[in-house]
């Protein structure tokens, strides 16, 4: 490069600068060749390279070009391990450099607010802390090889009903604590090139020219450096998203909106220094590409191998009664293979995420590699017509062999881009299919293939099963793995899934009236939900099994008394306990115990995967800080985490905790939340501060309630200390006027007093 990224904005023309601003075509940025800026492409993600055909006729319509289709987000979030979503990121990164591809869209980071979603196979948790901490590495690993990630979409793009459109309303706290968290980690910890804006409005704004959320959150809370993009076709003013903090509008727009951008300018309505530090923020990313190249490496043979074994350390055996898997390999012609998934196996989403596939492996396809001679019939139509032959053949079929496998789950056009389920149920005739094979057939084992969760009406009537998601092209090779036990099952569900529909949430207020959609549920998304209202449902968080067992003991702190600035180290030990060699995935959960608001039962904090031989014991140690025991507080827009104690709790999953501990935090920070006259006395005397001004006068309104007086017995019945108590705690500060016999001008007195005393200086 001839010039620095100042010099050359500076040589630039307004309309030049303003053509920055949007897409060439439907894949690429502009180049302005008198200066040598280059175009450079972008492409579809998250889990492939979707890389539009040159050939094709219709630039984003047609063919993308053969590549490999690794497990979507929703599997490989079951993983729970950080260094297999970085090796992934590392592959991805490698086939963008060998494609000169300089920006890979993804990874979707959006929360499972309700598992209708349709673009739920794509995102990766309902839990905001896994889904950051599982994205941020993803994201260093394509960015390790010179690569960009897009981490989209920013921000609440939690249904596709009228996405382009609906306003979510949400307020300050949940956004937050469950729908921003995701995106925070991977700005703070792996500095994306981009982010890519929402089409959805929140609270009445739409994304792209949302201020307060790409410029107050996004650069100025959590110092992020990169450019933000829009979704494609998302723009709605464009000189107002660029005021906003938008700096690239994809796709081309054909002039039309570089022109608007060059009239803001002419007539003052926008500050060109706006328009130059955002052509700014965008050469920088683009010369950072040309200008670090590395050898690409797009050996799809090889990459293949990878995402069987990511598919394989991310499916999550669900159910194993009586020690059915393991299947033994030298008794495969006794196991019969059922189900059109088993031979042509569903491997991704609908959408933009969709994948031209080198290859597809089939459990079939697996099972022969092995040299496995396992019987198969097809047993449903997957146009879910009801096949009564293919139905008959089945059970007859089943009731010969010593052992059955259904391969299961959602047809294609169940889940994709662009609509939302409208249930959670499988197709009628898979359901009655599993239904009449365990009943002739008791050891039946279940594969399911789904991006989301589905309800189980025979989860009882089956002794096994494998949840595999959306497994990618190496599917049936993880399948074969696991289920003859040449690898140990490790996932662990990185969503709930309930016993029915009607549980969730937000079934009530999803999606919305088509203009709008309320987030009523507030913070409580997902198990925070389901714990907090101590609900049964049919596979908790953070669940999965082994073909081992495993011990927790040895809980320790680095320290047990804390401030709030302070990071504390918790340490444990897990034991192999079985036979077998396997990997946990110990998950560390934080109870807040102060009182100070209302909160989940308990939260996700951290998380580590360890491998184990049999009868071996290692030592984890995970690291908690202050946002590990805060909650958001909105008086005073920032984290908080009260004095008080905190439960630390070690588990296998969210219901399953093996270890707890409690570790006492003091606050530094004070929750300066102004005293006015409808404050109520229990919050005035929860802080030291005003506790101390008012508390003589809290004790004159005492007396005058009766309160330590020596009354009748029929008195005491009628006005006992727990309803004075009571009356205290839920009475304004201005009824003590009432009450404490003090004036107006006494009263407003006592409240500056106390404001003064919390750091608060009163308005006039």
């Amino acid at each position: 490069m001839k010039y620095t990224i100042t010099e050359l904005v500076s040589k630039m023309t307004l309309e030049e600068k303003a053509g920055m601003c949007s897409g060439e075509d439907f894949w690429h940025t502009k180049a302005v060749k008198r200066l040598g800026i280059p175009a450079v492409m972008v492409s579809d993600g998250p889990y492939g390279l979707r890389k539009q055909d040159p050939e094709a006729d219709i630039p984003g319509v047609n063919e993308s070009i053969k590549a490999v289709c690794f497990p979507a987000g929703s599997l490989t979030t079951c993983s729970f391990d950080r260094d297999m979503l970085r090796k992934e990121g590392e592959t991805l990164g490698d086939e963008c450099q060998a494609e000169d591809v300089s920006i890979l869209l993804g990874p979707a980071v959006n929360i499972k607010r309700s598992p209708l979603c349709g673009r739920n196979f794509e995102y990766l948790s309902e839990d905001p802390y896994l889904a950051g901490q599982l994205a941020a590495a993803y994201t260093k690993g394509v960015e390790s090889k010179n690569i960009g990630v897009s981490v989209k979409h920013f921000a609440a793009n939690n249904q596709e009903y009228r996405r382009m459109s609906v306003s979510a309303e949400a307020d300050e706290r949940t956004l937050r604590e469950i729908y921003l968290p995701a995106f925070e980690t991977v700005v703070r910890e792996a500095k994306p090139d981009t982010l890519m804006c929402s089409y959805n409005r929140i609270n009445g704004v739409y994304s792209c020219e949302n201020e307060w959320l790409l410029t107050s959150v996004l650069r100025k809370d959590w110092g992020f450096d990169g450019y933000v993009m829009s979704d494609w076709g998302a723009m709605n003013d464009r000189v107002k998203a660029l005021k906003a903090g938008l700096e690239l509008e994809m796709p081309s727009s054909n002039g039309v909106t570089d022109r608007q951008i060059v009239e803001a300018v002419k007539n003052g309505s926008l500050d060109e220094k706006i328009l130059d530090t955002a052509v700014e923020r965008i050469l920088t990313i683009i010369f950072k590409f040309t200008e670090g190249r590395q050898e690409g490496n797009f050996d799809k043979e090889k990459h293949h191998r990878i995402a069987a074994e990511i598919a394989e350390n991310s499916m999550v055996l669900l159910k194993n009664d009586s020690g059915i898997l393991p299947l033994s390999e030298t008794n495969a012609e006794g196991i019969l293979f059922i189900g059109v998934f088993a031979k042509t196996p569903r491997i991704e989403g609908g959408g933009s995420s969709h994948i031209n596939c080198t290859k597809i492996t089939s459990a079939l396809d697996a099972a022969k590699d092995l040299g496995l001679c396992i019987p198969y019939v097809q047993g449903y139509d997957l146009k879910e017509k009801n096949d009564a032959e293919l139905l008959t053949e089945a059970v007859t079929a089943a009731q010969k062999a010593q052992k059955v496998v259904i391969f299961a789950g959602l047809p294609d056009a169940y889940e994709s881009e662009g609509y939302d389920r409208s249930n959670m149920k499988m197709p009628e005739n898979q359901n009655r299919l599993i239904h009449e094979v365990a009943a002739v057939q008791p050891h039946t084992v279940v594969v399911l293939h789904n991006g989301s969760p589905v309800e189980m009406p025979w989860v009882n009537d089956v002794q096994g099963i494998l949840e595999s998601y959306l497994g990618g092209e190496a599917v049936g090779t993880a399948q074969i793995n696991l289920l003859f036990g040449k690898t140990n099952p490790s996932g662990k569900l990185a969503e709930t899934f309930p016993l029915r529909l009607e549980d969730t949430p937000c079934y009530i207020n999803f999606p919305g009236n088509g203009h709008t959609v309320e987030y009523k549920e507030g913070v409580f998304t997902g198990y925070r939900y389901y714990d907090k209202k101590h609900m049964n449902v049919l596979f908790p968080f953070g669940f999965g099994l082994s073909y081992t067992t495993f011990s927790y003991s040895n809980l320790r702190f680095s320290k047990k008394n804390i401030t709030d600035q302070e990071t504390v180290g918790v340490t444990f030990s897990v034991k192999n306990t079985g036979s077998i060699a396997g990997a946990e995935a110990a998950e560390l959960y934080v109870a807040d115990r102060t009182g100070s608001a209302i909160r989940p039962d308990k939260e996700l904090k951290d998380f580590g995967k360890v491998f184990l031989e049999p009868g071996e014991t290692k030592e984890l140690t995970l690291t908690l800080d202050k946002r590990s025991f805060a909650w958001y507080n909105t008086g005073i827009h920032d984290w908080y985490a009260a004095t008080g104690d905190y439960e630390i709790l070690i588990g296998s999953s969210s219901r399953d905790i093996r270890l707890t501990g409690t570790i006492h935090v003091t606050s530094t920070s004070k929750p300066a939340v102004r005293v006015t006259r409808n404050t109520v006395l229990a919050e005035v005397m929860n802080n030291p501060a005003s506790a101390e001004i008012c508390g003589p006068l809290l004790e004159k309104v005492r007396k005058s309630l009766g309160a330590g007086d020596t009354q009748s017995e029929a008195a005491n019945s009628a006005i006992s200390s727990d309803m004075i108590q009571a009356i205290l705690d839920n009475l304004p500060l201005r009824s003590i006027r009432s009450f404490g016999g003090i004036t107006e001008e006494e009263l407003t007195r006592l409240i500056t007093e106390m404001n003064e005393a919390l750091g608060i200086k009163d308005r006039k």
